[in-house]
């Protein structure tokens, strides 16, 4: 969402806003999961581990 048009009349006000739009980026990018150290292995529907075998016939029915 954009801001008025008044707000950049002041250089330090636009300053100020610009600095929590980065604040507000950096805490939510900051709070995301690091991805290191997930060993989860890939599984289908009921829980089973999915092997190739299943997941070639399933790109071979989504290509049809």
């Amino acid at each position: 969402m954009l801001p008025s048009p008044r707000l950049f009349r002041s250089r330090w006000t636009a300053l100020l806003w610009a600095g929590g739009i980065l604040w507000f980026a950096h805490d939510v990018a900051g709070s995301a999961p690091s991805g290191t150290g997930n060993s989860a292995a890939l599984t289908d529907a009921d829980g089973d581990a999915a092997n190739v075998a299943d997941l070639r016939a399933l790109a071979n029915v989504i290509d049809q």
